[in-house]
């Protein structure tokens, strides 16, 4: 279980990374160091609690489950943020299958 959780707090933490890129490429940095670090935290949970799910082998309902979970936590933030960002809410949903993806693909 602790090998899961790391890959998932780690995968979750750079996929955060790309998300404050993507952000500040869309928005032309003028969104706040405040935002930006949220939605990184966004990412980092969202890679924490995917890792507490338990174990799943069937990939396909894995990466639903994954996408579900995306999904629900990017949904925090979105509606946190009055609905600002329509692409980082449901790119939850891609970031969320990865990292259930590679929580499996690692935690053979």
């Amino acid at each position: 279980m602790t090998k899961r959780i790391i890959i998932g707090i780690v995968i979750g933490a750079i996929l955060g990374v790309f998300c404050i890129i993507g952000a500040q490429a869309r928005y032309d940095n003028s969104v706040g160091g405040t935002y930006l670090f949220s939605f990184w935290l966004n990412r980092f949970l969202m890679g924490f609690v995917i890792a507490l799910l338990p174990n799943c082998k069937v990939l396909w309902r894995l990466l639903i489950r994954g996408a579900v979970v995306g999904l629900l936590i990017g949904f925090t933030f979105y509606s946190a943020t009055n609905y600002f960002d329509l692409t980082g809410f449901l790119v939850s949903a891609v970031y969320g299958v990865i990292i259930a993806f590679a929580i499996y693909k690692i935690d053979e």
